[in-house]
């Protein structure tokens, strides 16, 4: 399932994992959130409702990489970077996020998950 992600008025093609915790996002949309700034790679919001799903440990995150940390914490990634010791549940991923980076900025986001009209 594809979504829109608008970051900061700026608007991207994800594709949503077909598994428990994608099905979760889809079934909060439209959804607006203010997402705070986090080690100069990644935007995130504590929802307050959980997301179900299996927890791993990537490797690597890539940049447009959507996922949850703990049990409601939406991040975006708009950076690449080595991984290995924190654990996410896989959301989905920006198709081609090509200028992500600048449209995050360096403060808060205001981001949009909606689906694809």
């Amino acid at each position: 399932m594809q979504i829109t992600v608008t970051v900061n008025g700026k608007p991207f093609v994800a594709t949503v994992e077909n598994n428990e915790t994608g099905q979760a996002l889809l079934s909060r949309l439209p959804l607006t959130l203010t997402m705070e700034e986090l080690h100069g790679n990644e935007k995130y919001c504590y929802t307050g409702e959980a997301f179900g799903g299996e927890q791993y440990v990537p490797q690597t995150i890539e940049t447009g990489d959507l996922m949850v940390f703990g049990s409601d914490c939406l991040v975006l990634f708009y950076d690449t970077f080595a991984n290995g010791d924190w654990s996410y549940k896989r959301v989905g991923k920006i198709d081609d996020p090509t200028g992500l980076a600048d449209a995050c900025g360096s403060g808060n986001a205001s981001v949009t998950f909606e689906q694809n009209s």
